[in-house]
């Protein structure tokens, strides 16, 4: 089967009344016998040979792979049983049927695709001949039961993507310090800071599917003291990382009875930086809600224009933003001439490399002042995004943010990565108290900074490295890291305000990403290209948080 097709019929298996029927969000519930089991979907149970669990897990099992299929995860999965088809041989438009003569309402899908900002159409016909990417998918699949969104829209960059989901499987189901509805819940703290409602939906699905307490999503003050604990932690890293101090990790170790483990710590802490970054990639993609999930479904019937207020999600874009292009009016050709004028800043900069070099002094001043200047970067239409309860549960003090900070002038200490980098001191301390993890997290860190196809627009076999570092750079600098062989003039000659905001707003308060503000960005370039930034500004962040964090573990220890 080619990609397309896989893609497409994974996609649209979600559809199915069998999984619909078994989703709490739209009527059903699921088995009280169900057995919790790995994965998040189709939980089974071996006792005896037989299996039990919610339509929705036979749906699911009719599209997977044989028994003996070895995943690239390292694993086998296991066997699965078809899924029969109704008498006189009833598809998917059978069993519809059968449930409207039900009496039952069958719910339509709100959205066009995976994102809200790429055109579902470019997302399916992503390498239709890759059969790397059809690989990748089956193997998702039989991991996770499903085919989630994020998935689909970083199937723009394969390499990337089978990184991604070897580091994700190996945090949240592999062999770990923490217990598996630890780590589901670690993810809904993380995600819920930036009410990131997607994912939080993904990993309350996943929690209960593995076992987890159902009063501990009535609100974090349920949870065990010890996860409660872990609150400030999270908040701090989330929004102001550079204030994380050895007395943060010393309250989470001392505890008494409620204490961390090193091991358990540091498996926290990469939970939490990996949920804040995916959150940053959820809203700067505009990645749509799950089928299944609120947000994702409607049982209204279509308006006359085709659209309806109920299909906004999230609670933060408008109908304009949705219908309007907000980049329509700028012509081609200034877009066109956009691009030529960044590569032009692209040869000069290069030659004045080759001529001469900044002094050590002079850098450090320019890093000062982009540094400061950073903390000014917002959109005109930068607004305080209340969180809703469902989401807003889930974690304290939901005033504690990045403008906060940002607003009042307050400084951001310097942190220099000669002092202390990932490379030589973070990646060490990860592998040490939770092995393998920090070279998956490596690996997936050099994917995401040496990506590229020398492709700019419409323009081929160009040397996008010096773009590339002058992204990853600006973000470490918004978190006040600084590396000292590297000329921060360059940044405010490669990157526009426009992309300045987009930028500070992913990584910042991705909540408050727009389309408008998508589509104001790189206008000549392609949607892979943009999800390809996306990728650049998560990990950034991701190592940012991990930087300050593993920072404060070591100087606890010494």
């Amino acid at each position: 089967m080619r990609l397309a097709t896989a893609a497409n019929e994974a996609y649209k298996a979600s559809l199915t009344v069998s999984e619909l029927l078994g989703c709490k969000q739209c009527g059903g519930d699921r088995g009280q016998d169900e057995v919790p089991g790995r994965g998040g979907e189709g939980a089974s149970e071996r006792a005896g040979g037989r299996r039990r669990g919610r339509a929705a897990g036979d749906a699911r099992r009719s599209r997977s792979l044989p028994a003996s299929h070895p995943n690239s995860f390292g694993e086998r999965s296991p066997g699965r049983t078809p899924l029969k088809q109704p008498p006189g041989g009833r598809g998917r438009l059978g069993l519809t049927a059968a449930a409207q003569e039900l009496g039952i309402r069958i719910p339509r899908p709100l959205g066009h695709g995976p994102s809200r900002f790429i055109p579902e159409k470019e997302i399916l016909q992503v390498g239709s001949e890759d059969a790397q990417m059809h690989a990748l998918f089956a193997d998702s699949f039989a991991a996770l039961g499903r085919l989630d969104n994020i998935t689909l829209v970083m199937v723009f960059h394969p390499q990337y993507l089978e990184s991604f989901l070897k580091t994700q499987h190996y945090l949240l189901q592999m062999d770990g310090p923490l217990p598996l509805h630890f780590r589901h819940y670690i993810g809904i703290m993380a995600a819920a800071r930036h009410q990131c409602s997607y994912l939080v939906n993904l990993h309350v699905n996943d929690f209960l599917h593995v076992g987890g307490d159902p009063k501990w999503l009535n609100g974090l003050e349920n949870a065990p003291q010890k996860l409660q604990n872990l609150g400030e932690l999270n908040k701090v890293l989330a929004h102001r990382p550079w204030l994380i101090t050895k007395e943060h990790i010393e309250g989470l170790l001392k505890a008494e009875e409620h204490s961390w483990s090193l091991a358990e710590l540091v498996h926290a802490v990469v939970l939490l930086t990996h949920y804040h970054s995916l959150a940053s990639f959820t809203f700067g993609c505009g990645i749509s809600p799950e089928i299944h999930c609120d947000g994702g479904h409607t049982f209204r019937p279509p308006s006359v224009s085709n659209y309806c207020i109920c299909d906004i999600t999230n609670g933060n874009h408008s109908v304009d933003e949705m219908q309007v292009n907000s980049a329509g009016n700028v012509s081609v050709s200034d877009s066109f001439f956009e691009v030529e004028a960044l590569m032009e800043k692209m040869r000069q900069l290069q030659e004045c490399r080759d001529e001469e070099e900044a002094s050590q002094e002079e850098m450090a001043s320019r890093f000062e002042i982009e540094k400061r200047e950073s903390m000014f970067v917002f959109s005109s239409d930068d607004e305080e995004v209340t969180p809703a309860r469902d989401v807003s549960r889930h974690f304290e003090d939901t005033s504690y943010g990045y403008k906060d900070f940002s607003r009042h002038g307050m400084h951001v200490p310097t942190f220099r990565v000669q002092d202390y980098c990932w490379e030589d001191h973070g990646y060490s301390l990860v592998n040490r108290l939770y092995p393998d993890v920090g070279q998956l997290i490596d690996e997936k860190f050099h994917i995401a900074y040496n990506l590229t196809y020398n492709t700019m627009a419409m323009h081929k076999d160009v040397d996008t490295s010096m773009l590339r570092r002058a992204i990853w750079n600006y973000i470490h600098c918004m978190f006040g890291i600084r590396y000292d062989d590297y000329d921060y003039g360059e940044i405010n000659q490669l990157l526009d305000r426009s992309f300045k905001v987009y930028i500070k707003t992913v990584v910042c308060t991705p909540e408050k990403v727009t389309k408008r503000m998508y589509d104001s960005f790189w206008r000549q370039f392609k949607h892979s290209e943009k999800v390809h930034v996306n990728l650049l500004l998560i990990e950034a962040r991701m190592q940012a948080e991990l930087l300050y964090a593993l920072r404060a573990i070591t100087r606890y220890m010494t």
